[in-house]
């Protein structure tokens, strides 16, 4: 049996602010570093004695990882860091407060761009200087896979190879791996591995700090899971 620790990043500084974050770099907020803190001490009462570590390249998700791994005192754990494990990218509304952005485009136009499965939200300009092309950290990416916005469709899209490359090899070599990432990437694992249609996959919600644990066979075909909580 293989186990998958999932772990969404703490609160941020922008959703502290209700302001949408997608690929802009943000910190966690104090509230956030104690949700990171909790989650590596649940993780260490449970006996989680992980092997691996995969987090975005996005710093709270990464501040996230080192506040947990301190805690459940596995600092010294192998970790590896991909782009293609960072939130979904909201596009020209990063940056925006939703508020604010559903008095200018109405609370159902906002609903549909955060809740639907399939709606993109309106596309960075190619020379906007949010486009993420511009950070050192993508540098070595084609621009073609780089996104100016995503809907949750493709944000599943581009995670999914990750599991086929990554994680999946890990999980097969009986390793106990740990994922922190974000409320749409971790969807995309979780309806994978609970095989939830597009119409589920909307309605779940991954809260923040608290690690949820999949049990699976020697398949990868899930057999039970559970919060740490």
């Amino acid at each position: 049996m293989s186990k998958l620790i999932l772990v969404r990043h703490g609160e941020s500084e922008w959703n502290s602010q209700n302001r949408f974050t997608g690929w802009a770099d943000v910190k966690l907020s104090e509230k956030g570093k104690e949700e990171a803190r909790q989650a590596g001490k649940r993780i260490k009462e449970a006996g989680l004695l992980y092997d691996l570590v995969f987090s975005s390249v996005l710093t709270r998700a990464i501040q996230t990882q080192h506040l947990l791994q301190e805690e459940a005192e596995r600092m010294w754990v192998p970790e590896f860091h991909h782009w293609r494990l960072n939130e979904r990218h909201y596009g020209a509304l990063q940056g925006l407060n939703k508020a604010e952005t559903a008095e200018k485009y109405g609370d159902e136009q906002v609903h549909i761009w955060r809740r639907s499965f399939d709606v993109v939200p309106p596309l960075l300009e190619e020379n906007d200087e949010r486009v993420a092309w511009n950070e050192d950290k993508y540098r070595m990416l084609d621009r073609n896979v780089i996104p100016r916005g995503e809907s949750l469709e493709l944000t599943i899209q581009r995670v999914l190879p990750f599991w086929q490359d990554y994680l999946a090899p890990a999980l097969l070599d009986n390793k106990t791996v740990l994922v922190v990432a974000h409320g749409n990437s971790l969807r995309a694992l979780v309806k994978y591995l609970d095989r939830l249609n597009d119409e589920e996959i909307v309605g779940v919600e991954i809260p923040t700090g608290i690690p949820q644990v999949y049990e699976l066979d020697k398949e990868l075909n899930k057999i039970k899971s559970y919060y740490l909580k």
